[in-house]
């Protein structure tokens, strides 16, 4: 059965569609003057898994239910009234005006109402929400109303971030009751959490599970832009309402803020819910009301998951890490004298499972830190230290079509693959710098070892980890490559993302 991403604050009115596409660090921005970061209350200290549980959470309950808020936003958005064939005449659209738009009519307005909820953090009125339950609000136009459902206040948006769906309110207020953050890195999986937030508008409602995984990724399909996901996995029910509401621990202390649900095309909860994990809630939070922007910390590497191919081809023990395609000249990493090839296992003493926490670590970290990187080089372990940069907003171009005078195929376990010489007029073409080298890919068919791995476009850089200048280069190692698998390290210019990477082919010829 084909299942459906839906993102949880209810909607009372038709909904626009998806969230807008941001780019890197395109941070939507209210406040103007600097301030000290939110007093929040902390408590960092282990859950008690000692196997003691009680047979009723209503202490918890009525512990952090005070902090969970229901926020209502309102957008004006601009809807045609009618259409008709006849208003792409211009001698109409003349007469009858030319903010007529042709396939709807004369422009209308209209009131559109989100529902979502939120956690108040400090006694002074900030709230922690996600960036979508208030995205595109008008002016004034968030309300937040307290768990007792009878004082509403109107809130000012501090900022958001939507590379990680926070947003971060502001209501005029005193003597509220904020919830006590606890420290996401101490969860695991199965412990258990409560979700309070107002799901279809019912009221405040609580739900029970447990932690079902950490550190979930969706590629992009959860915020619908490649941003930074290291989702708590949930089956503590979470249903549209509830986005921006608490994920807590049996002690009550705050650690997520629920973000969407995974369903199975019915748009309620079908047992799989996310939740942002507050370590990374905060860190946004803090930057918002000092700054009103969020600057991350920049490495300069290009990183990649460790497949069980990568993991067998660079000896490594196991899966763990996040191995190095790629070091960009003139950045940290450079300075620090990271390689490609590098798997980098260690961050500042925590230890590195993937490429996408990684990511989500060197962001996290202020720009100008000094972090240490543990490391795995030709088998052996070695720590570095770095100075972070800034991470600067880019855009990746998409490459153009393929050039029309590709060489002759390859062969070996490129069998299927065509490549083709740099030339000025293909770097112009593929947006390719000066300083790749190797061999362009200019068709891969299908049946063959490479398709779903290369693609047109792309530049070969590397053979089993020797560099290549054109290619006759590739089509000779790849001839005489032996063992199960060729080693390949690409650079591509694709999705947004630039860069090199490694990636493997089963030596075989197509079938």
């Amino acid at each position: 059965m084909k299942q459906y991403l839906s993102q949880t604050s209810g909607k009372v009115t038709l909904l626009l569609g998806l969230l807008a596409v941001a780019g890197w660090l395109t941070v939507a921005v209210v406040a103007k003057e600097s301030a000290a970061p939110p007093r929040v209350t902390v408590s960092d200290k282990p859950i008690d898994r000692s196997g003691k549980v009680g047979i009723s959470y209503s202490p918890v309950v009525k512990k952090v239910a005070p902090s969970v808020v229901n926020i209502y936003s309102t957008r004006t958005v601009r809807v045609p009234r009618f259409w008709s064939p006849f208003m792409e005449d211009p001698m109409l659209r003349r007469f009858f005006g030319e903010d007529v738009d042709p396939r709807g009519g004369r422009p209308q307005t209209r009131q559109q109402q989100g529902l979502g909820s939120g956690v108040i953090v400090t006694e002074d009125g900030y709230i922690l929400t996600n960036n979508h339950v208030i995205e595109g609000a008008d002016k004034d136009g968030v309300k937040v109303a307290l768990g007792d459902n009878k004082t509403e206040y109107t809130a000012k948006v501090i900022g958001t971030d939507p590379q990680t769906d926070v947003a971060v309110l502001k209501i005029e207020a005193k003597g509220l009751t904020p919830i006590t953050l606890g420290d996401s890195e101490h969860l695991e999986v199965g412990d258990i959490v409560l979700a309070v937030g107002n799901p279809f508008g019912v009221g405040q409602s609580v739900s029970l599970g447990i932690v079902s995984a950490l550190g979930r990724n969706s590629g992009g399909r959860i915020l619908g832009r490649t941003g930074y996901e290291d989702f708590i996995q949930t089956d503590a029910p979470i249903n549209p309402g509830n986005s921006g509401g608490a994920l807590v621990d049996i002690e009550g202390r705050l650690v997520g803020i629920s973000q969407s649900i995974l369903t199975g095309g019915s748009g309620a909860n079908a047992g799989v819910g996310f939740a942002i994990p507050i370590n990374l809630a905060r860190a946004v939070m803090d930057q918002l009301v000092a700054d009103g922007r969020v600057s991350r910390g920049y490495l300069g590497v290009n990183i990649q998951p460790v497949t069980p191919e990568l993991a067998k081809e660079f000896k490594l023990p196991d899966e763990n890490g996040a191995l190095v395609g790629g070091v960009q000249p003139g950045t940290p990493a450079a300075a620090a004298g990271l390689k490609e090839g590098d798997v980098i296992i260690e961050f500042n003493g925590r230890k590195v499972t993937d490429s996408s926490q990684f990511r989500v670590m060197v962001a996290q970290t202020r720009p100008e830190s000094k972090v240490t990187l543990k490391l795995i080089r030709d088998g052996k372990e070695r720590t570095i230290n770095a100075k972070l940069g800034t991470l600067p907003e880019e855009l990746g171009g998409m490459p153009g079509s393929a050039p029309s005078r590709p060489s002759e195929p390859a062969s070996g376990a490129l069998d299927g693959v065509q490549l083709g010489d740099l030339d000025s007029r293909l770097r112009r073409q593929y947006d390719i710098p000066a300083e790749v080298q190797g061999a362009l890919v200019t068709n891969v068919e299908a049946g063959s070892a490479a398709e779903n791995v290369l693609r047109v476009g792309e530049v070969i850089v590397e053979v089993n980890r020797r560099a290549v200048r054109n290619a006759d280069d590739v089509v000779e190692r790849a001839e005489k490559a032996s063992g199960d698998r060729l080693l390949l390290r690409v650079w591509s210019n694709a999705d947004g993302l630039t860069g090199t990477r490694y990636v493997t082919i089963e030596n075989r010829k197509r079938q």
